[in-house]
């Protein structure tokens, strides 16, 4: 695992290893944020800098550091697992940018619940199959934690379809990657175009 572009391009960054394990492939994560770069030009952002992101079920940390070497002001990354937010601390610490990041041990469900903040991106990358999508999707939407013209990226299986109602977000761009969908969320009310 590496860090694709940016201040930070070609930094390798620790991994958990073992089949529980499913770190966005580099080819989605090039992908995903190439599709970022253009949605954030045509709105009223200037592309991935100055963000503030918000990484839930973070592992050890592939899109937030990612975001971050691509000139976000901030992330914070949530997960409840011990050994995933070792090794993340561990690439915070290899990158040098512990002053622009936030751990949070914690149910993705609980923090969001909990949070003050607002987002300007938040990457959602659950279990597959497990319920957690639409359980964070409901959460985020109730609790309106998206910034205007924020974008919510979330990976999930193919075969979790994101088919339920949300009263302030919408689903404006789906991509497959194999088994693998990348579906993208604004406010209903936004201007972005796909």
């Amino acid at each position: 695992m590496r860090i694709i572009t940016g201040l930070f391009k070609g930094a390798k960054l620790k991994t958990l290893k073992g089949d529980n394990v499913r770190p966005t492939l580099d080819r989605v994560k090039e992908s995903v944020f190439s599709i970022l770069e253009n949605l954030f030009k045509v709105s009223d952002f200037e592309a991935i800098e100055n963000k503030k992101v918000l990484d839930l079920f973070a592992g050890t940390g592939n899109l937030g550091l990612e975001s971050l070497s691509r000139g976000a002001d901030s992330i914070t990354f949530v997960d409840k697992s011990t050994s995933s937010l070792n090794i993340l601390k561990d690439n915070i610490e290899s990158l040098k940018v512990r002053d622009h990041c936030q751990v949070v041990k914690s149910d993705a469900i609980k923090f969001i619940d909990n949070s003050a903040d607002n987002f300007d991106l938040i990457f959602l990358d659950p279990p597959y199959n497990q319920g957690f999508v639409k359980n964070a999707l409901n959460k985020i939407d109730k609790k309106e934690i998206l910034n205007i013209n924020g974008i919510i990226v979330i990976e999930h299986s193919r075969h979790e379809e994101i088919d339920f109602v949300l009263e302030k977000l919408i689903v404006f761009r789906q991509e497959r990657y194999g088994e693998v969908i990348v579906s993208f969320l604004m406010l209903k009310n936004n201007e972005i175009t796909k």
